[in-house]
């Protein structure tokens, strides 16, 4: 899997892409194949000044189209849609690198609190570290410290890590205070000066920044770069004493000595060339001045504003540049900033020992689509006269996640996908009243079943009235990997004929069930919910040991907390006794698996409570698979945290049984059906 790292900032004017350039050229020095990615832009087509740089300097050959997510307008309409796509491209250009460097959004669509929020929150979904850049113009170290702690804060509570800190643009006296506040944070931390050299601002924007009016010289020279603002409020040859090449002189109005001398001079190799001049302030100037400033010096452009000499300086003080593709010199110029002012192993450091604890419901749905187009398998659906199935069916093969066989009549089928504007032509279309089917899975379930009195007459009667029963046969004959059934049956509908045909796998005690409970930061599994209603010690056993592995089956590190209303020894009776029993039982019969018990929930998934109520413990305060004593509790423990914690709650999951058939709710959702169906599909790899 591709490294990676999130460049975000906490405000504007932080002027991230130094800080995204100089960690792709550091990450070059390591990596062969660096990335960039751009989770939003403004608009899918046309120009992005950011992605142009950054792209040209990576070490992909892909283009624009697969380094991009989503637009503003894709976010604002759904942003759980939104970062569904934004996680499904970033997986996909993932593939191609070694490391991808993405850059956050640009602080222009939304309020600068919630901006922040996003981009940890996308930067979560990812699964990527982030490094978050300050905008230290103007700003003394205390301030930066203080602000770069609130946005960690507001990055953490939206699961997100951070793990650097850069203040950009910091004025050159305060740049060790600066590394020494920051140093505070306990994660790498830089500083890097403010330069003119390489974000000089154009004379055009300080022009639009003070409302200026051109009144002399040529609109060309807006392209100049402007490495200087100085003050001319005194008598000209003071002016003159304190110029730099490329300075814009702000001077009063009422100035005209200054106005003329700097005219006058401008031409002359004796002074510093100037980038030109603002006039401030509303006294009116004598046009004939005006006019011989200008026949002074034709190549001074000279501007005139409404604001005063002061505002006029603060708010051309605030513009910053930018650097683009076609100056390569003031591209160097970042590059060779960075390098001076970061000590990027450091960073690199950090971004390579990185180790993703947090996932999303999102980022886990991905990684199961992500698994089951690995291996494609072929799931069976006997409730074709279901709307929701048909919808589902029709989701799960444009996502590619696995080979779909309907039950019904290919007319009523097609007639009915056509009506609801589906696309059903890569389904497969079984109609269960097929003579030579019904034959052939009546003989069969007769031979499977001829212990128990079953005939072929009676066989034939049960193939022909249940779709379950026809459907749960082509799983157990290889025609497909898998079922999915219950949207309009019962779970006895579902959950019988695969007991009587294709039963427990070699060694399982007893078929269960779980939930994969998608909580917002981390995804717990939780049996059994669904189908025993009072295990014994042995099967409650067998039920942690099932749940063990069909976690690991999904990518969650198995640790089992056997619960009860007690932990440890502290309470008695005859329900902690069946738990402390079925805890040794488990360990013996698996004794490489962390597994703990009796533990109650608490104690189980906070470490603060683990570390006063179970020391030591292996799995207290961090369980991942949590075993319940009885259906009455797991179900009512289930509902409890999928509506008031807001978690997704996939399944029932059955494990235990030969080959993977698994039951819906009557009242699933589309989603809920696809989500059981990739399920479905990874079991059966």
């Amino acid at each position: 899997m591709a490294r990676s790292v999130y460049i975000t900032s906490a405000e504007t004017g932080a002027v991230k892409s130094i800080v995204a350039l100089g960690l792709v050229e550091a990450l070059k020095r390591k990596y062969e194949r660096v990335g960039i990615f751009r989770p939003v832009l403004r608009r899918d087509s046309g120009s992005d000044h950011v992605l142009d740089l950054l792209k040209s300097r990576d070490t992909i050959e892909a283009v624009r189209e697969v380094r991009i997510g989503v637009t503003y307008g894709e976010l604002h309409a759904d942003q759980d849609a939104a970062l569904v796509k934004i996680l499904e491209r970033y997986n996909a250009f993932r593939r191609l690198c070694d490391v991808v460097v993405v850059e956050g959004t640009d602080y222009t669509d939304l309020p600068g609190g919630s901006e922040l929020a996003l981009n940890a929150n996308i930067a979560a979904n990812l699964g990527t570290p982030m490094v978050l850049v300050l905008a230290g113009s103007g700003r003394a170290a205390n301030q930066l410290q203080v602000s770069a702690k609130l946005a960690m804060e507001t990055i953490a509570l939206n699961h997100g890590t951070v793990i650097g800190v850069v203040a950009n643009r910091c004025g050159p006296d305060q740049l060790d205070a600066v590394r020494t506040n920051l140093a505070a944070l306990d994660v790498p931390a830089a500083a890097i000066p403010d330069s003119h050299t390489v974000l000089a601002p154009s004379l055009g924007a300080i022009c639009r920044a003070v409302g200026g009016t051109l009144v002399s010289g040529s609109e060309e020279s807006f392209g100049r770069e402007v490495q200087d603002i100085a003050i001319g409020a005194q008598e000209v040859e003071h002016v003159l004493s304190s110029l730099k090449a490329g300075s814009v002189v702000i001077t009063p109005a009422d100035r005209i000595g200054v106005l003329l001398g700097l005219a006058s001079t401008s031409e002359d190799d004796a002074f510093p060339p100037l980038a030109g001049l603002i006039v401030g302030g509303n006294h009116p100037i004598d046009p004939a001045l005006m006019k011989r400033a200008g026949e002074l010096s034709a190549d001074l452009p000279i501007i005139t504003t409404p604001l005063d000499t002061l505002s006029a300086a603060a708010a051309a003080s605030h513009v910053h540049g930018r650097f683009d593709l076609a100056s390569q010199q003031r591209v160097d110029g970042v590059v060779e900033l960075f390098q001076e002012s970061v000590d990027a192993s450091k960073f690199l450091d950090a971004i390579d020992s990185y180790a993703n604890t947090v996932q999303t419901p999102s980022a886990f749905q991905a990684a199961l689509l992500e698994r089951a187009k690995a291996d494609i398998r072929h799931i069976v659906l006997p409730e074709g006269e279901d709307d929701r199935i048909l919808k589902a069916a029709a989701r799960v093969l444009e996502l590619g996640a696995s080979k779909v066989s309907i039950l019904g009549t290919e007319t009523d089928l097609k007639a009915r996908a056509s009506a609801l504007g589906l696309d059903l032509s890569g389904a497969n279309i079984v109609d269960p009243a097929d003579p030579d089917l019904i034959d052939r899975f009546a003989e069969e379930l007769a031979k499977i079943r001829a212990s128990k009195g079953m005939t072929k007459d009676k066989a034939m009667d049960i193939m022909k009235g249940s779709h379950t029963f026809f459907a749960t046969m082509m799983v157990h004959l290889g025609i497909a990997d898998g079922m999915v059934s219950g949207a309009c049956h019962t779970t006895a509908d579902t959950i019988r004929p695969a007991f009587q045909i294709i039963k427990t796998a070699p060694g399982v005690e007893i078929v269960s069930s779980v939930f994969l409970m998608a909580l917002a930061d981390r995804v717990l599994v939780f049996g059994d919910c669904a189908v025993n209603p009072n295990p014994t010690p042995s099967q409650l056993a067998s039920i942690a040991i099932s749940s063990a592995q069909t976690a690991a089956a999904f990518g969650v590190e198995p640790r089992v907390a056997m619960i009860s209303y007690s932990t440890g020894t502290s309470g008695m009776g005859p329900d902690v006794d069946a738990v402390t029993e079925a805890t040794e039982i488990a360990q013996k019969a698996a004794p490489d698996l962390a597994l703990d018990g009796p533990l109650q929930y608490d104690a189980a998934v906070v470490e603060s409570v683990a570390a006063s109520k179970r020391p030591g413990s292996p799995v207290a305060g961090k369980a991942t698979v949590l075993i319940f004593p009885d259906l009455n509790t797991g179900n009512a423990v289930y509902k409890a945290v999928q509506r008031s914690a807001g978690a997704l709650a996939i399944g029932p999951v059955l494990q235990g049984l030969g080959k993977p058939v698994n039951d819906l709710s009557r009242g699933a959702l589309v989603e809920d059906i696809v989500n059981t169906v990739i399920i479905t599909a990874c079991q059966a790899q």
